[in-house]
């Protein structure tokens, strides 16, 4: 086992050095470009935006940005997708007929999103799944390592028939479409992956996880955390490495994963090694490529061009929406580290200038590295506090370390307190000792040293930050009540509207008393 395990870390370092690219990440994003619109140009999109005529002008780009406008998923389904979605229309805004929908409902809006997912996509998808196999061996594992199984949490992989195309979510429409060389290794299998019902494959997973060899784990953190108690309480272990001795890479994805790592290492025998990554039902767009870093290196060439709005009051408006269907776009040679940026795409799979609605800050051009910083429709301002998920994520990182307190899952609100504001905070923590005002004292200091409006708004309209502790399962029930219990399931950092009002009368109906007034 040793020679081959040899033999495949070998081969991942080869295959590291074969992938690395060859030329710079904006000519691999013109290159892109250029490959996008070729593909195209004869569809119904590229016909109506001079996808030809751009392809022939002397500044591609240039006309490329000035003929297509900017939208979001509302404005590109109504206009474009859903004839290819309702009717199967071929050659809608990309060759053919769409085979796969991912439902996403993301974590802004309520209502069910269906994402066109291509054999291109899924083919660029894989091209990006298999460098970041490739560049774990730049973590230092053993040989060893490369013989051992990996957990692949996900949802079902039984997608629904509807006219000519399947609907899914995209982790159980992957796994549908995995390499068959990964077959072997991967666990828990389409025995259990195709069950439809996500409580069930939680239970079988946790009845078969003794006879597995687990090395690798790629996961939403919240639901890892989920199965792996659940594994520990059934068989009465200390950790899960007492069951999983060779368990020690976790790629994690989906959400900011400071929050969920205190709680997680409690579940650990031992120290692990924390990949990022960034993939969404749009696409595979970044990996964490080296171990010296939490920054995530940009996939230029997988099936994704990417553009660049400064994410500011001139081109977003309160709400989180573009203020133009033209906003001042960069390329990748044009953005600076630091600044805050909304990520518009282009894909394989038929968006075109596409508002993703993710924040991002790049930390090192010159690696095409960047972090994660928050939603464009999850940033909390009601009174012009400006604040961003990354902010809100690193003020209950400080209250769980100072506090102790093991925090699982977090939202918070404004809301109105007669003439002034309110944050109505509401927290899971495993630290019965832990009190709501503590919480809410470190928190707000957090908030006022990491951001200045905020401190600013504190002392005038923010009078009140509040801290309401709930138990774990109103947060998972509520997922479930919703129909999003399974592997891409996530809690919204800022809660609003429609969404907030739900998960108050969730809170109401479980008994628990909540002194909230919507704005």
């Amino acid at each position: 086992m040793s020679l081959l395990g040899t033999l495949i870390r070998r081969g991942a370092q080869l295959g590291s050095l074969a992938e690395r690219p060859r030329l710079s990440p904006h000519d691999l994003q013109y290159n892109q470009l250029l490959t996008l619109l070729q593909k195209a140009k004869r569809t119904a999109f590229g016909r109506y935006h001079g996808f030809h005529e751009a392809l022939l002008s002397p500044d591609p780009t240039k006309a490329f940005v000035q003929q297509v406008p900017a939208t979001d998923y509302q404005g590109i389904y109504d206009r474009w997708w859903h004839k290819a979605h309702l009717e199967d229309q071929p050659d809608v805004c990309w060759p053919g007929v769409i085979p796969y929908y991912a439902l996403s409902s993301g974590t802004s809006q309520s209502s069910t999103k269906y994402i066109p997912v291509t054999e291109d996509m899924l083919r660029d998808m894989k091209r990006g799944s298999r460098r970041l196999f490739f560049d774990i061996t730049k973590f230092g594992l053993s040989s060893r390592q490369f013989t051992k199984q990996m957990l692949m949490v996900g949802s079902c992989t039984m997608p629904k028939r509807e006219g000519l195309h399947w609907t899914g979510d995209l982790s159980g429409i992957i796994g549908l479409n995995r390499p068959i060389w990964l077959e072997r290794s991967y666990r828990p299998g389409r025995h259990i992956t195709d069950l439809p019902e996500w409580s069930e494959r939680i239970e079988r997973i946790v009845a078969e996880a003794p006879t597995w060899d687990i090395g690798f784990s790629v996961s939403n953190p919240m639901w890892l955390q989920l199965i792996l108690e659940k594994i520990v309480e059934r068989y009465k272990l200390r950790n899960i490495h007492e069951l999983w001795p060779n368990y020690e890479v976790l790629v994690h994805g989906g959400v900011f994963f400071e929050p969920y790592r205190p709680t997680l290492e409690q579940l650990f025998g031992r120290p692990m090694h924390y990949v990022d990554s960034y993939m969404a039902s749009e696409g595979f767009f970044s990996y964490q490529n080296r171990p010296d870093t939490r920054a995530m290196r940009m996939l230029t060439d997988c099936g994704v061009y990417f553009e660049f709005v400064p994410f500011n009051d001139e081109n977003f408006d309160e709400n989180g929406d573009l203020r133009s269907a033209f906003p001042p776009s960069l390329g990748l040679e044009e953005v600076s580290e630091g600044a805050h940026y909304a990520t518009l795409i282009s894909t394989s799979a038929g968006a075109w200038r596409y508002l993703l609605g993710d924040t991002i800050q790049f930390t090192n051009l010159r690696r095409c590295e960047f972090r994660l910083t928050g939603r464009t429709k999850q940033f909390l301002s009601v009174c012009g506090e400006h604040l961003s998920i990354d902010n809100l994520n690193a003020a209950v990182h400080r209250a769980d370390e100072m506090l102790n307190a093991g925090v699982r899952e977090f939202t918070v609100a404004g809301v109105r307190e007669g003439s002034y504001w309110a944050h109505q905070w509401y927290v899971s923590v495993e630290n019965p000792t832990v009190s709501p005002e503590a919480f809410a004292q470190v928190v707000d200091a957090e908030l006022r040293r990491l951001n200045d409006d905020y401190a600013v708004e504190r002392d005038y309209v923010l009078r009140v930050v509040r801290v309401q502790l709930l138990p774990n399962e109103i947060f998972l029930e509520w997922l479930g009540k919703r129909g999003k219990f399974n592997g891409q399931a996530k809690i919204p950092r800022v809660m609003k509207g429609e969404q907030l009002a739900n998960f108050m009368t969730h809170i109401n109906s479980k008994g628990v008393a909540t002194r909230i007034e919507t704005a």
